[in-house]
């Protein structure tokens, strides 16, 4: 046997020792698969191997009990083998058809929902929020949570007319993504500037170069150097608080949430698509966000009753067109949603040079 190259201190571990042993014997050898239920995928090879994969729900931020039951369930009711896929699910690898039963019973008898496989509402993909992020205007993973509640059979079955990815996002700038619906963070008001704390803690040229429409110039406030917005120019990105938290731009009040629709990254029948705004102003109102959650699964009804099979939502959208689709999720469109802004043509600091 091969010996495994020595582990290095960055990337990645050799995923080759994880595998299952039928996976790593027919790898890159695979005839078809096939969905027998939800939650449960078929791998059949052209040695004629098969490999049984089932996947149950499972947060991301995962406390070490749940990780050691789900281990032991592991260990029990199938081969020992475990997979964390992109969305934070778990999934187990058994050859014998007849383990998949049982290891379903124990996961689904442990509190797990087996699910999210084919045209299902995946789970939902999140950031850190609360726990771990340190600039989080909401919980992200609190906002999964709650709607995941509330969207459970749909994980749990496939009714959808296809998959269905929601996103979520704490801030504006760094995390989340591109999703058929995403749950984002939005700020209304331009950051409130602690100035006492500026000269300390901010290294100013940084902060200045990092607005993305170069709305913040340095300035003297009593005496001290500062910062200052044009608030003219500020599009309440939140750029400016990571490296300067003295720039303040969480506010209990007036950050939002704001629901994206018809984000697709795959190019396997059209291309790939941006998502555009749908609601915006959506209280921000934990613990568990029932406004923003009315509105998800508004959108998800009207998809679910609405499309052909096999569209994705933003095929849905573009088929029936955008006036027919606030009508049918009854949504209001608003001067708001009308993209006017042209200011990037002038002010868009996209050089690393500070500008004044």
């Amino acid at each position: 046997m091969a010996e495994m190259r020595e582990p290095i201190e960055s990337g990645c571990p050799d995923p080759w020792q994880y595998m299952h042993p039928v996976m790593r014997k027919n790898f890159g050898m695979w005839k078809y698969h096939e969905h027998p239920r939800p939650g449960v995928l078929l791998h059949v090879a052209h040695s004629g191997d098969k490999i049984w994969t089932v996947k149950a729900g499972t947060q991301r931020i995962l406390d070490v009990f749940s990780l050691r039951k789900l281990c032991d369930i592991g260990d029990q009711f199938a081969d020992g083998y475990v997979h964390f896929t992109l969305r934070s699910n778990i999934e187990y690898m058994v050859s014998d058809e007849s383990k998949v039963q049982p290891l379903i019973d124990a996961l689904e008898g442990a509190g797990f929902v087996v699910g999210g496989t084919q045209n299902s509402v995946a789970m939902i993909s999140h950031t850190q929020g609360w726990l771990h992020c340190d600039i989080p205007g909401t919980d992200a993973s609190g906002v999964v949570k709650s709607m995941m509640d509330e969207l459970i059979d749909e994980f749990r079955n496939a009714n959808m007319p296809n998959r269905v990815h929601i996103t979520t996002s704490c801030c504006q700038i760094n995390c989340g993504g591109q999703g058929d619906i995403a749950i984002n963070i939005q700020h209304t008001k331009p950051p409130r500037i602690n100035h006492d704390l500026v000269a300390n803690v901010c290294e100013r040229p940084s902060v200045v170069a990092r607005c993305p429409v170069a709305a913040i110039r340095p300035a003297m406030v009593n005496g001290k150097p500062s910062l200052e917005v044009d608030e003219r120019k500020c599009i309440c990105c939140g750029a400016c608080f990571p490296p300067c938290p003295p720039m303040q731009i969480n506010d209990a009040e007036h950050s939002k949430l704001a629901i994206w629709v018809g984000g697709n990254h795959s190019n396997a029948r059209g291309k790939p698509t941006f998502q555009k705004l749908v609601a915006a102003g959506i209280p921000n109102n934990p613990p568990r966000w029932p406004e923003a959650t009315a509105i998800v699964k508004q959108i998800l009804k009207a998809y679910k009753e609405g499309a052909k099979d096999w569209e994705r939502i933003n095929e849905w959208i573009e088929r029936i067109g955008w006036p027919r689709f606030f009508e049918e999720v009854e949504l209001p469109f608003t001067k708001y949603h009308i993209d006017t802004w042209r200011g990037a043509r002038a002010s868009f600091n996209s050089s690393s040079y500070i500008r004044f």
